[in-house]
């Protein structure tokens, strides 16, 4: 299906506001509601509107300390890195993993923690703990001037 112009911008205003009422974001697109929330709808379903969020403020919650972490693994099987994620899964710590190349690590994380006692007890008592982790790099995050949660979407009508 090609998106046309009305879908990028109810991804575009869905992506700032996502609990904006189906009246106003027709409204905002100049579309008449029910083939708005029709729209809004076939997006859900193929898939590019994923879920709805909440975003909170980790400072206010005490979480200040914000890691980029490099981890090196032993081996490169898929049983190694299944294992791997599957365990990232179980820590709300991670807010990211990734598997990476071109770097001397094979997995990115991005930790978010109370301080640094809160960060070391991650690292010696969950982190390191993982069989198959043979490296651990960690770089602390001093400032965020970019931290997005929306996508760069065309503005214009294109294949997807």
């Amino acid at each position: 299906m090609e998106l046309d112009k009305y879908d990028y911008q109810i991804l575009n205003i869905l992506q700032r506001e996502g609990r904006i009422s189906n009246q106003e974001l027709a409204d905002r697109i100049s579309l008449s509601p029910s083939p708005c929330l029709r729209r809004v709808r076939q997006l859900e379903e193929m898939g590019l509107v994923e879920g709805y969020v909440a975003l909170v403020n980790a400072r206010k919650l005490g979480l200040t300390l914000m890691a980029m972490v490099s981890v090196g693994m032993d081996r490169h099987t898929p049983d190694r890195f299944s294992q791997f994620e599957q365990t990232m899964q179980q820590y709300p710590e991670v807010l990211e993993c990734h598997l990476v190349t071109g770097q001397s690590a094979d997995y990115l994380l991005k930790i978010i923690v109370k301080d640094m006692d809160a960060y070391q007890q991650f690292l010696l008592q969950k982190l390191t703990r993982i069989e198959g982790v043979s490296g651990v790099q960690s770089s602390f995050v001093l400032k965020s001037s970019i931290d997005r949660t929306a996508l760069p979407l065309p503005s214009q009508t294109k294949p997807v």
